[in-house]
Formats: structure tokens, sequence, C-alpha cells
């Protein structure tokens, strides 16, 4: 049998792989048992600065889940004791390490809602994004409610939630769900480059804006500036600070350690 989730590291990166392409990706339990484990495991592996979530085949990011497991439901109480006790996407909100989503057809439903758990979300020309739960009877339930809102707005969310309309790519781009879109073709060359770039950064630096950005959205402003001003000063003794003004003044690469 062929697992769910796969893991490449190369330069730095973890490249995450949902392998299911015959079903287009679609989260089953051994999905949602394998994908946080990899993100655990990426994120403790010193070898890795930065990791990519992508979905294998040429048709789909991730279709959301997979209706076949929808046969046979827990009672209400314990299913939902099980989601309050350990969800799986939250292996994405453990993660101080940069997520990007790479990502390229279909991006719906669950697989949407692991798109907007990482931090960086870039698309295929080709990619559609859309919340078809509700005319499932359901709703999102592995954070879209929640993290949508705060990347799109109350409005927006509602409206994609509640209409279950689905979206291109340059829809997305226009409204701020993804950052970059690019050609199929060029999609895994921009996230390599992409990657990269954040990969050859200090690590702490990059973990530390990675926290202040996504704890500052939680508090007011004024906590957030406190945040934002210790974990400032906590690099400020760095080795890797340190390094990057040495190698500036002596016009060389710097050598970032992670310390």
């Amino acid at each position: 049998m062929t697992d769910a989730v796969i893991t490449h590291i190369e330069d730095a990166v973890a490249w995450i792989t949902l392998n299911r392409p015959d079903a287009l990706n679609a989260i089953n339990n051994d999905t949602r048992r394998m994908l946080p484990d990899a993100i655990d495991a990426a994120d403790a592996n010193p070898d890795v600065r930065v990791m990519v979530i992508r979905g294998a085949g040429p048709r789909a990011f991730c279709a959301g889940a997979d209706i076949k497991e929808f046969a046979t439901v827990d009672a209400p109480a314990a299913h939902r004791q099980s989601r309050v006790q350990r969800h799986w996407i939250a292996a994405f909100d453990r993660a101080v390490k940069p997520l990007i989503a790479s990502i390229h057809g279909y991006c719906l439903g669950g697989g949407l809602e692991i798109a907007l758990a990482c931090d960086i979300r870039i698309a295929a020309t080709d990619a559609s994004f859309g919340f078809p739960e509700t005319s499932l009877g359901i709703i999102p339930a592995a954070g879209g409610t929640q993290r949508i809102t705060r990347v799109l707005g109350m409005g927006v969310a509602l409206d994609l939630i509640l209409t279950g309309e689905r979206i291109d790519a340059q829809h997305a781009w226009s409204m701020g769900l993804v950052s970059r879109v690019v050609e199929p073709a060029a999609l895994n060359e921009l996230t390599r480059g992409i990657a990269q770039k954040i990969a050859s950064r200090p690590p702490l630096a990059t973990q530390f804006a990675k926290e202040a950005v996504h704890t500052g959205a939680e508090i007011s402003l004024a906590a957030g500036m406190r945040q934002e001003t210790d974990l400032f000063t906590h690099l400020i003794n760095t080795q890797d600070r340190q390094e990057a003004a040495r190698a500036f003044s002596e016009k060389r690469s710097p050598k970032f350690t992670g310390r």
C-alpha cells in the first residue's frame, strides 16, 4: 500500500506530499494520521528550515475529505471530544518553522483548510478553491470557518462558505487568499525558489517573524508591539545576527547556524 503522505528533504526544505493522486489526494484517516506526524517530524528536524505541502498527481492539491469515510460516524459527543483532544490540523499551529502550500488543481474543503493553515500560499493558474461542505449538510470543521475569516474578513468568508462557490486562482489572488500565481509548469520552480530563499535566512529570525505575525493577529496592537519588541531584543544577541553583520561588512555570504 502506498503511503498517504510522503516526505522528501532537500536543501533544508521538507517537501511533504499528499500522496493519493487517484483519489485527488482526498483526506482519509491515513492522511489525518500521517500528515501531523510528517509536520511534527520536519519541524523537529534540525536539517529542515522550511516545509512545503503539495499534492501528488496532475489534478489536485487536495479535493477535500474522502466522502467514502462518511458512511460511518461516531456518536456526536464522542466525535466532538476526539476532535477537541487532538485535531489533526493542529500540527500546523504547532509548527514553528514556515509552511508553504504549493497549490495546483482542486483545492476544496479540507484541502482549502490545509492551505489556509499554511503561512504562505502559492497557486498555479489551474487551481480552484471552494468550500462545498454546506451542500453536504456539514460545515468546514478543520479550522476553515475560523482561518478564512481571519484571512479574508467575515463578509467574503461567509460568501464562500454559504454559497459553496468555486473561485479560480486569479480571483483568489485578487482577494488575498494566495500571494502568488504562476503557470502550472512553473509552480514547483517558483515554490522551490521561495522556500530556498526563506531557508537561506537565519532560522530564528524567520521563526520569530512567523510567531510575531500569528500572535499579533490574536491580540491587541499594543500587546503585539510589546511582543514584537521582545522577540527583536532576543534576536540581537544571537550568533546568526552577529554573523549577518560580519558577512555584510566583509562582503561575503553569511553562514547561519540557527543559534
